[in-house]
């Protein structure tokens, strides 16, 4: 009895001194589990849901375990309960960081909805260094009336479908106006404006693209059953050197470039100029039949290109050596794309926003070595919900259309940095 005691006072020490050693571990973790918690059980309520989590911190991968299991327990004392099972809900949870804090983004994936939530922590001595496997994507406002831009002037009010920036003045597109902005210390102010009327009427998610002319003296505008081609002047002008003519239009949209600078070749699509998409004829034609779509993109690949669609049917879709096949991981994108020249990884990423309408949406860089899209960052919060992207002419900085509260406008530059 006596050795029976003793190895059991033994075996007690030992235990303390385990849980003692690993207390700070555990206790580290303890508070942005339960942040996240929180958060996500706000969104899905007393339900099951699917967990994944993904490490692209400095966290030691053998912390990740421990994090995992408070946060079921965590979720499970919010009536959230961890399926292994398919499930209506996915909550997808990625461990980032940049130089000064730990940030912890969760994706809550309902249907076709995505709502983002972040929980941020301070950085312990010691680990400052992120992993190098992921990008991280950052947001600086471009235009918008809180930074000094007077958004407000160009009138009338209404959704921002398009903005280019040309010779140093942007040319903003609405529904019923086209606007040119000059550049002041105080931000971009209003110069000029033009008003023309649709021959169709718009739809609730309205579409336009803007594209520069050759000599950059001017534009052109492609809206719902609407063409306008306008002229810039110069600064040292009056205001009368500014005109837009438009007339009706079913020409199809230069939606792409193939970027071969020995080839150059302008991909064309006709628009369902009564809804919101493309029809999905294109010009030059292709050796696959496309379906209706939002969006398209070219992604490089070791022999030309390949295309990449969001269809009407929720699908992304890849083209690639003569064949349709749809792309697995991107159930919850938005219907808009656009490539991210970043230099980061393959060097080129997708940008895509969540799906379904959200008070707030998210960014993502995402990478398709094949057909599956592989996320590269962490999601990008935005104040409102994203309505058009586009990349810029260099293809290093993607531009957002965010609608925020009360349907105020603003546009963003998003751009990349490796880690």
């Amino acid at each position: 009895m006596r050795l029976l005691r003793r190895v059991t006072g033994w075996a007690s020490v030992l235990m303390t001194a385990l849980a003692l050693s690993a207390a700070p571990a555990h206790a580290q973790w303890d508070q942005p589990t339960a942040a996240v918690a929180d958060q996500v059980a706000a969104i899905v309520g007393p339900s099951q849901a699917m967990l994944t989590l993904r490490n692209s911190s400095s966290i030691p991968n053998a912390d990740v375990p421990l994090i995992r299991a408070l946060l079921e327990q965590e979720l499970k004392s919010r009536g959230v309960a961890i399926s292994s099972s398919d499930s209506a809900n996915l909550i997808r949870v990625t461990l980032s960081q940049n130089d000064r804090a730990r940030l912890w983004v969760a994706e809550v994936i309902q249907g076709k909805a995505t709502r983002v939530v972040m929980v941020e922590s301070k950085l312990l001595p010691g680990k400052q260094t992120a992993t190098a496997s992921q990008l991280v994507l950052r947001s600086q406002r471009y235009l918008g009336s809180t930074d000094g831009s007077d958004l407000s002037a160009v009138n009338p009010p209404g959704p921002v479908l398009a903005a280019l920036e040309v010779n140093g003045n942007l040319i903003v597109l609405k529904d019923t106006t086209a606007t040119l902005l000059q550049m002041s210390p105080n931000g971009w102010q209003n110069r000029a404006a033009s008003e023309f009327r649709p021959r169709t009427p718009l739809s609730r998610d309205q579409r336009a693209m803007l594209v520069a002319s050759a000599e950059g003296s001017g534009f052109t505008a492609f809206l719902p059953g609407t063409e306008c081609t306008g002229s810039l002047g110069t600064v040292a002008q009056p205001d009368e050197a500014w005109t837009v003519h438009c007339h009706d239009s079913d020409d199809p949209w230069p939606i792409l470039e193939s970027g071969d600078p020995h080839n150059p070749t302008v991909i064309k699509a006709f628009y369902n100029a009564g809804r919101n998409y493309f029809t999905g004829v294109i010009a030059p034609s292709i050796s696959v039949d496309l379906p209706s779509f939002y969006a398209a993109a070219l992604l490089p690949r070791s022999v030309g290109s390949a295309l990449l669609i969001t269809g009407v049917d929720g699908k992304v879709q890849l083209v690639d050596n003569g064949a349709l096949r749809t792309v697995s991981g991107a159930r919850d994108w938005g219907s808009d794309v656009a490539v991210l020249k970043s230099g980061c990884g393959s060097g080129t990423q997708v940008i895509t926003s969540g799906s379904g309408e959200a008070l707030t949406d998210s960014l993502r860089a995402y990478e398709l070595p094949a057909l599956e899209a592989v996320p590269a960052s962490a999601p990008l919060a935005v104040d409102g919900t994203v309505t058009a992207l586009w990349s810029s002419p260099d293809g290093k900085s993607v531009f957002a259309v965010v609608r925020g509260p009360e349907d105020q406008y603003e546009v963003d530059r998003v751009t990349a940095l490796c880690n």
